[in-house]
């Protein structure tokens, strides 16, 4: 029975930076050549990054992308790596029947193809210059196989069957004398397909590249899903998925292998690069394989591999729900920041719950160096919420700066009356001129504190504390900050470390202070309240009705439905921030600003 060396490379691409890119897979080609792997697996469009979304209509992104692949194959064999077979994610552009004008299953094509795919004016509902989401097998200095991803996801976050055409064919390669049969992320989710023809063409292994956002709990989905995908392609599947920060996503690694019978033989950490080696005995492929319609096959070894000490597969346990969160937030936030070219980021300690967490936040991501705190109080401040302040910054070493704004508000005040909800804006907005002053002087990158429950109801002031670059908490309910805070104390205390929340302020009245005795329950339902509620109304998109159904009182529902559908309009001006749950704001749930739709019309 045949022995494959499988490395899977669990690598933090840049959308983009082809040359950083092609640097990390010669990287890991290097340790898997070390380590004696007779196969390499990247994720998903590694070369790229992922998602490269519009980039891909853009003729000049495609060429860069297919160049960037001849010279990295090039680059390999000079490494001295042209023996090892490596399989890596890249955009190309669609080959042969469909490029000649066969337009992709369920999609308008223009007869007369070879305009659509050289140049001219391209059908309705075709991408432009028809690029695709592909796999390319390099080895011995070229590529010598090519896989089209087949499912383009087209929900969620996923906005792939706008750019890409899919592909058709299955690639099946025979290494060291096992077929590995190639898929990409989506076409495992996928009933049939890929996984049916792995199975049709007889493979003993079955490799998927992935970028597969992170998600709360996503992780069992995942393991479940492709026990089941084992099963039915009659292989061991390998799942290599990448990781790092992107935008709006965070993406896990996890990488996995499990057997046909559905054992886990392999799992690789969460949020942290790694190279993983599994040592499998697979059956050996057919001498004669069978000719299967829409199988491309590809010789790459047939001589077993060499007699070797058999290496011990890494386990990674997984994480628990807020270890999991909390590892999310640090790393979207702080590639975010990297990848963008900030050392530092800024933004008002309050010596509330949610700054106190970012704070916490941005010094795991960046160090204590990268940080810049301010202590802005007005005349409505209260004395515990500067000291709870000031221990913050103590307890987390940052730079901490004091910049009261009273006086600020009251010249503006003094030339343009303001009175109410006006004026306890006024300040916000004050607070966050302070902010983006201070950021355009000295280049640190400013966060947005707001959480998703306060986003949701539109609880923020526009141009005041919604100003920023970054939302770190902007999909984590209130209820899951104050969970967060008391999770990030306990691991500090479990290593003997200071806890970095102070603990006044996860325990004290959550208040904006814009006002005397202010507190956010004088216009909110309390917290665990209203976070059920949208739960219920953002994420799972119950009506009025469904919503009463549920147990939800009938003056919750109308106060804070009206709420949230108001706010559509904040939210649409609001930063990015990393998406953690099924339905984050933005990419996840699309509503019109201007509507006459209400739910009470239901």
């Amino acid at each position: 029975m045949p022995s494959l060396r499988l490395a899977l490379a669990q690598v933090d691409t840049t959308v983009g930076d082809l040359d950083g890119n092609a640097a990390l897979v010669r990287r890991a080609a290097a340790d898997a050549a070390a380590a004696g792997a007779d196969l390499l697996v990247l994720p998903e469009l590694a070369l790229t990054g992922y998602p490269v979304e519009d980039l891909a209509l853009r003729r000049s992104f495609v060429d860069a992308s297919r160049d960037a692949l001849h010279r990295l194959a090039e680059d390999l064999a000079a490494d001295g790596h042209g023996d090892l077979p490596v399989l890596v994610g890249y955009v190309d552009r669609a080959e042969g029947a469909l490029a000649d004008g066969v337009g992709p299953s369920g999609r308008g094509h223009r007869e007369g193809g070879p305009e659509a795919a050289g140049g001219g004016d391209e059908a309705p509902g075709v991408p432009k210059g028809l690029p695709q989401n592909c796999a390319a097998l390099l080895h011995g200095g070229r590529r010598v196989g090519r896989y089209a991803k087949h499912h383009l996801p087209n929900y969620g976050v996923f906005d792939e069957f706008r750019v890409f055409v899919p592909g058709r064919d299955l690639l099946v390669a025979r290494v060291r004398g096992v077929d590995v049969a190639v898929a990409v992320c989506e076409d495992l989710w996928q009933d049939g397909g890929p996984v049916a023809a792995a199975r049709e063409a007889d493979a003993e292994l079955l490799v998927v590249l992935n970028a597969s956002p992170y998600e709360r709990a996503k992780d069992d989905t995942r393991l479940a899903l492709c026990r089941h995908r084992a099963a039915q392609a009659g292989a061991v599947l390998a799942y290599v998925n990448a990781v790092g920060g992107q935008d709006d996503l965070v993406f896990d690694g996890g990488s996995l292998v499990v057997g046909e019978d559905g054992a886990v033989l392999a799992r690789g950490e969460s949020f942290a690069e790694q190279l993983l080696v599994v040592d499998l005995e697979l059956p050996e492929g057919a001498a004669e394989p069978a000719d299967v319609p829409g199988v491309t096959r590809v010789e790459v070894s047939s001589d077993p591999a060499p007699a070797r000490e058999p290496v011990r597969a890494p386990l990674a346990e997984p994480l628990d729900d807020m270890a999991e969160l909390w590892a999310a937030l640090v790393l979207g936030l702080g590639d975010y920041a990297r990848k963008n070219g900030f050392s530092q980021v800024l933004f008002g300690l309050s010596g509330g719950i949610d700054s106190a967490v970012c704070a916490a936040l941005a010094v795991d991501a960046l160090g204590p160096g990268g940080m810049v705190g301010v202590s802005m109080p007005s005349g409505y401040s209260t004395a515990h919420s500067r000291t709870d302040a000031d221990d913050l910054a103590e307890r987390l070493g940052i730079d901490y700066r004091l910049h009261p704004i009273a006086p600020m508000v009251d010249a503006f005040l003094a030339n343009v009356p303001m009175s109410g909800v006006a004026e306890e804006n006024l300040q916000a907005r004050v607070r966050g001129t302070l902010l983006m002053g201070i950021s355009n002087s000295e280049g640190q990158l400013v966060l947005a504190t707001s959480n998703k429950s306060e986003l949701s109801v539109g609880y923020s002031t526009i141009y005041g504390d919604s100003v920023g670059g970054f939302a770190p908490l902007k999909d984590v309910a209130k209820t899951d900050v104050w969970r967060l805070a008391r999770w990030r104390n306990a691991a500090a205390e479990a290593r003997g470390e200071r806890p970095p929340i102070p603990e006044a302020s996860i325990t004290k009245a959550p208040s904006a202070e814009l006002r005397p005795d202010q507190t956010d329950q004088d216009s909110l339902p309390e917290y665990d309240v209203l976070d059920a509620l949208l739960e219920d109304y953002v994420v799972r998109a119950m009506g009025r009705s469904e919503l009463l159904e549920a147990g939800h009182a009938l003056a919750d529902v109308e106060r804070v439905v009206g709420l949230v559908d108001r706010a559509e309009w904040k939210r649409r001006q609001g930063a990015p921030g990393p998406k953690t749950t099924a339905v984050a704001f933005g990419r996840d749930r699309r509503l019109p600003i201007t509507t006459h739709w209400r739910e009470e019309d239901e």
